[in-house]
């Protein structure tokens, strides 16, 4: 079997390769931009990791990795637009590059671009896999759509929150590995399993990212620690401390302020006080004893599954 930095590469070689019209020129040079500014590929890599599970013939599976990739840039282009963002991985991003309409019509291609390589999979497996990538492309957008009106609410429930990341972050990795199985000959059973797997994971990894926006390394993270925090962003460990705190707590949870340190502080502090950082690893952890779970039910052998369980090593180890 592959390694995933063996699996990554097959996907960077197959990427250049994939042949977009050169006219309108404006329509799909933002395509051939936004797939080129690189990431782990960790949603194409995991489907040629459920593919391998079930086939040696990973090539099998690389057009629906290629559909997955597509698809995830694709919402990226429009998450920026709706974020008014201007940089992606160190890079303009396309709206700031071509402007907002350019940007909406090529991700509007990308999802066209998207379905084009599935419709090269098997016929014998052509409708499991539109049906499994129709239900992850449309849970992905009804995430998203959760995300902005969580933006407007003040009643905002833990509940809801799990069930707007589920959509939006993790039935997109639920859904690359129930098409990396469906594709490399999985039963109906285990390209379940799987798709729990990925699902149970990415809530996992959202989780903490909740967690280490507050408390990880930045320079390890990546991103700006309490950038959630200024944001007054509804994560899990703001709507938890809003649920335990006393009333004349609350104020700085949702306060506006110029002075971010002061802001980032006097939350912390809260978070300290009501243990937060414990319930949300506590919450995390429940998804990763589901993903473990799927993962142990699989009826493969098990040293076929140690790429699998290094994805579950490397949630826990981010913070490290």
């Amino acid at each position: 079997m592959h390694s995933s930095t063996e699996l990554q590469e097959i996907i960077e070689k197959a990427i250049p390769q994939i042949e977009y019209p050169t006219h309108p020129a404006n329509l799909y040079e933002p395509i051939r931009y936004i797939m080129s500014l690189g990431g782990k590929r960790i949603r194409p890599v995991m489907v040629l990791m459920a593919t391998e599970l079930f086939t040696t013939e990973v090539n099998k599976a690389i057009d629906v990795a290629l559909a997955i990739e597509t698809f995830h840039n694709f919402t990226l282009v429009h998450d920026d637009i709706m974020d008014n963002a201007p940089l992606r991985r160190g890079r303009q991003t396309v709206h700031e590059k071509w402007g907002n309409n350019n940007a909406i019509l090529s991700g509007d291609v990308m999802m066209v671009e998207s379905n084009k390589h599935l419709s090269k999979v098997d016929i014998n497996v052509l409708k499991p896999v539109l049906d499994t990538f129709n239900a992850t492309a449309q849970g992905v957008c009804e995430g998203q759509q959760l995300d902005m009106e969580f933006e407007q609410r003040s009643d905002v429930s833990i509940p809801e929150y799990l069930e707007m990341i589920r959509l939006k972050t993790a039935v997109l990795l639920g859904g690359a590995m129930k098409l990396g199985a469906i594709v490399g000959g999985a039963s109906s059973a285990d390209a379940e399993l799987l798709y729990n797997f990925g699902e149970n994971l990415g809530v996992a990894f959202q989780l903490q990212d909740d967690i280490l926006d507050v408390y990880g390394n930045p320079e390890k993270f990546g991103k700006q620690v309490g950038g959630d925090i200024i944001a007054n962003k509804k994560t899990f460990l703001h709507l938890k401390t809003l649920s335990l705190a006393h009333e004349n707590e609350k104020e700085s949870l949702i306060s506006t302020t110029d002075n971010k340190i002061d802001k980032i502080n006097a939350v912390k502090q809260l978070y300290d006080k009501y243990k937060i950082k414990e319930l949300a690893a506590l919450e995390m952890n429940k998804y990763l004893t589901k993903a473990n779970f799927a993962l142990d039910s699989l009826a493969v052998a098990d040293e076929k599954k140690a790429n699998f369980r290094e994805l579950v090593q490397q949630i826990l180890d981010r913070e490290k």
